[in-house]
Protein backbone atom coordinates (compact mmCIF):
# COMPACT_ATOMS: atom_id res chain seq x y z
CA UNK A 1 0.00 0.00 0.00
CA UNK A 2 1.31 3.47 -0.93
CA UNK A 3 2.38 5.78 1.87
CA UNK A 4 -0.03 8.60 2.61
CA UNK A 5 1.11 11.97 1.28
CA UNK A 6 2.16 14.50 3.92
CA UNK A 7 1.49 18.19 3.27
CA UNK A 8 2.83 21.08 5.36
CA UNK A 9 0.90 24.38 5.37
CA UNK A 10 2.79 27.47 6.53
CA UNK A 11 0.12 30.15 6.84
CA UNK A 12 -0.53 32.80 9.52
CA UNK A 13 -4.20 33.32 8.61
CA UNK A 14 -6.00 30.77 10.79
CA UNK A 15 -9.18 30.83 8.68
CA UNK A 16 -7.32 30.08 5.43
CA UNK A 17 -5.24 27.41 7.16
CA UNK A 18 -8.34 25.69 8.55
CA UNK A 19 -10.03 25.64 5.13
CA UNK A 20 -6.89 24.31 3.46
CA UNK A 21 -6.50 21.62 6.09
CA UNK A 22 -10.15 20.58 5.71
CA UNK A 23 -10.04 20.33 1.90
CA UNK A 24 -6.69 18.55 1.78
CA UNK A 25 -7.66 16.03 4.44
CA UNK A 26 -10.82 15.31 2.44
CA UNK A 27 -8.43 14.32 -0.39
CA UNK A 28 -6.75 11.82 1.91
CA UNK A 29 -3.59 13.78 2.69
CA UNK A 30 -1.96 13.98 6.11
CA UNK A 31 -1.85 17.72 6.83
CA UNK A 32 0.11 19.73 9.40
CA UNK A 33 0.06 23.48 9.95
CA UNK A 34 2.66 26.05 11.05
CA UNK A 35 1.27 29.46 12.00
CA UNK A 36 4.48 31.48 11.55
CA UNK A 37 7.78 31.36 9.70
CA UNK A 38 9.89 30.19 12.61
CA UNK A 39 7.62 27.23 13.26
CA UNK A 40 7.46 26.58 9.54
CA UNK A 41 11.25 26.26 9.29
CA UNK A 42 11.36 23.95 12.29
CA UNK A 43 8.64 21.66 10.92
CA UNK A 44 10.10 21.72 7.41
CA UNK A 45 13.48 20.56 8.71
CA UNK A 46 11.96 17.85 10.93
CA UNK A 47 9.45 16.32 8.54
CA UNK A 48 9.46 14.20 5.41
CA UNK A 49 7.03 16.31 3.40
CA UNK A 50 5.55 15.53 0.02
CA UNK A 51 4.38 19.12 -0.55
CA UNK A 52 4.68 22.53 1.06
CA UNK A 53 1.98 25.21 0.81
CA UNK A 54 3.71 28.44 1.73
CA UNK A 55 2.47 31.97 2.38
CA UNK A 56 4.97 34.74 1.62
CA UNK A 57 3.99 37.28 4.27
CA UNK A 58 4.66 35.55 7.59
CA UNK A 59 5.63 36.59 11.13
CA UNK A 60 9.23 35.62 11.82
CA UNK A 61 11.05 34.04 8.86
CA UNK A 62 9.30 35.12 5.66
CA UNK A 63 8.09 32.79 2.94
CA UNK A 64 10.83 33.58 0.43
CA UNK A 65 13.51 32.69 2.97
CA UNK A 66 11.70 29.43 3.79
CA UNK A 67 11.55 28.66 0.06
CA UNK A 68 15.32 29.20 -0.23
CA UNK A 69 15.98 26.98 2.80
CA UNK A 70 13.75 24.25 1.39
CA UNK A 71 15.69 24.28 -1.86
CA UNK A 72 18.98 24.01 0.03
CA UNK A 73 17.84 20.73 1.60
CA UNK A 74 18.83 17.36 0.13
CA UNK A 75 15.21 16.22 -0.33
CA UNK A 76 13.20 18.00 -3.01
CA UNK A 77 9.85 19.17 -1.63
CA UNK A 78 7.32 20.55 -4.15
CA UNK A 79 6.28 24.08 -3.14
CA UNK A 80 3.13 26.05 -3.90
CA UNK A 81 3.31 29.69 -2.82
CA UNK A 82 0.09 31.45 -1.83
CA UNK A 83 0.25 35.19 -1.28
CA UNK A 84 -1.62 38.47 -1.35
CA UNK A 85 1.43 39.77 -3.21
CA UNK A 86 -0.04 39.17 -6.66
CA UNK A 87 2.40 41.28 -8.69
CA UNK A 88 4.36 39.62 -11.48
CA UNK A 89 7.63 40.56 -9.72
CA UNK A 90 6.77 38.57 -6.59
CA UNK A 91 5.42 35.67 -8.63
CA UNK A 92 8.58 35.41 -10.72
CA UNK A 93 10.81 35.87 -7.66
CA UNK A 94 9.05 33.01 -5.89
CA UNK A 95 9.37 30.75 -8.91
CA UNK A 96 13.02 31.63 -9.43
CA UNK A 97 13.76 30.80 -5.80
CA UNK A 98 12.46 27.31 -6.52
CA UNK A 99 8.70 27.31 -5.98
CA UNK A 100 6.78 24.98 -8.29
CA UNK A 101 3.60 27.04 -8.48
CA UNK A 102 2.11 30.33 -7.28
CA UNK A 103 -1.47 31.27 -6.42
CA UNK A 104 -2.47 34.84 -5.61
CA UNK A 105 -4.96 35.44 -2.79
CA UNK A 106 -7.88 35.22 -2.79
CA UNK A 107 -7.85 31.87 -4.52
CA UNK A 108 -10.24 28.97 -5.00
CA UNK A 109 -9.69 26.15 -2.52
CA UNK A 110 -10.73 23.67 -5.20
CA UNK A 111 -8.13 25.08 -7.59
CA UNK A 112 -5.39 24.85 -4.97
CA UNK A 113 -6.31 21.26 -4.15
CA UNK A 114 -6.28 20.44 -7.87
CA UNK A 115 -2.82 21.96 -8.23
CA UNK A 116 -1.52 20.02 -5.22
CA UNK A 117 -2.93 16.82 -6.71
CA UNK A 118 -1.34 17.53 -10.12
CA UNK A 119 1.99 18.46 -8.56
CA UNK A 120 2.15 15.26 -6.51
CA UNK A 121 1.22 13.15 -9.54
CA UNK A 122 4.00 14.79 -11.52
CA UNK A 123 6.53 14.31 -8.71
CA UNK A 124 5.65 10.61 -8.49
CA UNK A 125 5.95 10.24 -12.27
CA UNK A 126 9.38 11.90 -12.33
CA UNK A 127 10.62 9.67 -9.52
CA UNK A 128 9.31 6.59 -11.32
CA UNK A 129 10.97 7.64 -14.57
CA UNK A 130 14.26 8.21 -12.78
CA UNK A 131 14.12 4.69 -11.33
CA UNK A 132 13.28 3.22 -14.75
CA UNK A 133 16.04 5.22 -16.43
CA UNK A 134 18.53 4.68 -13.65
CA UNK A 135 21.55 4.48 -15.96
CA UNK A 136 23.77 7.53 -16.25
CA UNK A 137 23.54 9.69 -19.35
CA UNK A 138 26.84 10.56 -21.00
CA UNK A 139 26.50 13.31 -23.60
CA UNK A 140 28.75 16.06 -24.90
CA UNK A 141 31.16 15.89 -21.94
CA UNK A 142 28.32 15.74 -19.42
CA UNK A 143 27.59 12.86 -17.03
CA UNK A 144 24.06 12.91 -15.55
CA UNK A 145 22.94 10.50 -12.82
CA UNK A 146 19.13 10.62 -12.42
CA UNK A 147 19.05 8.61 -9.20
CA UNK A 148 21.73 10.55 -7.36
CA UNK A 149 20.49 13.74 -9.09
CA UNK A 150 24.06 14.75 -9.81
CA UNK A 151 25.68 16.10 -12.95
CA UNK A 152 29.34 16.45 -13.85
CA UNK A 153 31.11 18.19 -16.70
CA UNK A 154 34.43 16.61 -17.68
CA UNK A 155 34.51 14.97 -14.25
CA UNK A 156 33.81 18.13 -12.25
CA UNK A 157 30.56 18.47 -10.24
CA UNK A 158 28.25 21.17 -11.59
CA UNK A 159 26.44 21.97 -8.33
CA UNK A 160 23.03 22.33 -9.95
CA UNK A 161 19.91 23.39 -8.11
CA UNK A 162 17.07 20.81 -8.24
CA UNK A 163 15.26 22.71 -11.01
CA UNK A 164 18.45 23.24 -13.01
CA UNK A 165 19.07 19.49 -12.79
CA UNK A 166 15.52 18.71 -13.98
CA UNK A 167 15.92 21.08 -16.92
CA UNK A 168 19.32 19.70 -17.96
CA UNK A 169 18.15 16.09 -17.57
CA UNK A 170 15.07 16.80 -19.72
CA UNK A 171 17.18 18.44 -22.42
CA UNK A 172 19.72 15.60 -22.36
CA UNK A 173 16.98 13.00 -22.83
CA UNK A 174 15.73 14.86 -25.93
CA UNK A 175 18.87 15.97 -27.78
CA UNK A 176 18.49 18.19 -30.86
CA UNK A 177 14.74 18.61 -30.31
CA UNK A 178 13.42 22.17 -30.12
CA UNK A 179 11.21 23.16 -27.18
CA UNK A 180 9.38 26.44 -26.69
CA UNK A 181 9.39 28.10 -23.28
CA UNK A 182 5.79 26.97 -22.77
CA UNK A 183 6.81 23.41 -23.68
CA UNK A 184 9.54 23.53 -21.03
CA UNK A 185 7.18 25.00 -18.42
CA UNK A 186 4.79 22.12 -19.01
CA UNK A 187 7.39 19.35 -19.15
CA UNK A 188 9.82 20.50 -16.44
CA UNK A 189 7.81 22.78 -14.17
CA UNK A 190 4.45 21.08 -14.71
CA UNK A 191 2.29 24.05 -15.69
CA UNK A 192 1.55 26.33 -18.65
CA UNK A 193 0.59 29.69 -17.16
CA UNK A 194 1.12 32.88 -19.15
CA UNK A 195 3.68 35.21 -17.63
CA UNK A 196 5.88 32.47 -16.17
CA UNK A 197 8.13 32.12 -19.23
CA UNK A 198 10.71 34.47 -17.72
CA UNK A 199 11.70 31.82 -15.21
CA UNK A 200 12.63 29.49 -18.10
CA UNK A 201 14.99 32.14 -19.49
CA UNK A 202 16.53 32.64 -16.05
CA UNK A 203 17.16 28.94 -15.50
CA UNK A 204 18.61 28.48 -18.99
CA UNK A 205 20.95 31.42 -18.43
CA UNK A 206 22.08 29.94 -15.11
CA UNK A 207 22.60 26.52 -16.70
CA UNK A 208 24.68 28.10 -19.43
CA UNK A 209 26.99 29.68 -16.85
CA UNK A 210 27.65 26.19 -15.47
CA UNK A 211 27.93 24.04 -18.60
CA UNK A 212 29.18 26.38 -21.34
CA UNK A 213 32.78 27.43 -21.95
CA UNK A 214 31.42 30.85 -22.90
CA UNK A 215 27.81 31.43 -21.75
CA UNK A 216 27.52 34.34 -24.19
CA UNK A 217 28.31 31.98 -27.08
CA UNK A 218 26.75 28.66 -26.03
CA UNK A 219 27.44 25.42 -27.85
CA UNK A 220 25.27 23.03 -25.78
CA UNK A 221 21.97 24.79 -25.08
CA UNK A 222 21.15 26.76 -28.22
CA UNK A 223 18.51 29.35 -28.95
CA UNK A 224 16.41 28.59 -32.03
CA UNK A 225 15.08 32.01 -32.95
CA UNK A 226 11.31 32.28 -32.98
CA UNK A 227 10.89 28.69 -31.73
CA UNK A 228 12.68 28.09 -28.42
CA UNK A 229 15.71 26.11 -27.27
CA UNK A 230 17.45 22.86 -28.04
CA UNK A 231 20.23 20.81 -26.48
CA UNK A 232 22.92 19.64 -28.89
CA UNK A 233 24.34 16.13 -28.64
CA UNK A 234 27.71 17.33 -29.93
CA UNK A 235 29.52 20.64 -29.78
CA UNK A 236 28.20 22.96 -32.49
CA UNK A 237 28.77 26.41 -33.83
CA UNK A 238 28.06 29.12 -31.31
CA UNK A 239 24.60 30.62 -31.06
CA UNK A 240 23.02 32.89 -28.47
Amino acid sequence: MDRLKHVLIVEDDAHIADLLRLHLRDEGYVVEHAADGNEGVRMLEQGNWDALILDLMLPGVDGLEICKRARAMAQYTPIIITSARSSEVHRILGLELGADDYLAKPFSMLELVARVRALLRRTDALAKNARMESGQLMINGLSIDPLAREANLLGKPLGLTPREFDLLYFFARHPDKVFSRMDLLNEVWGYQHDGYEHTVNTHINRLRTKIEDDPAAPTRILTVWGRGYKFTAAAAGAQT
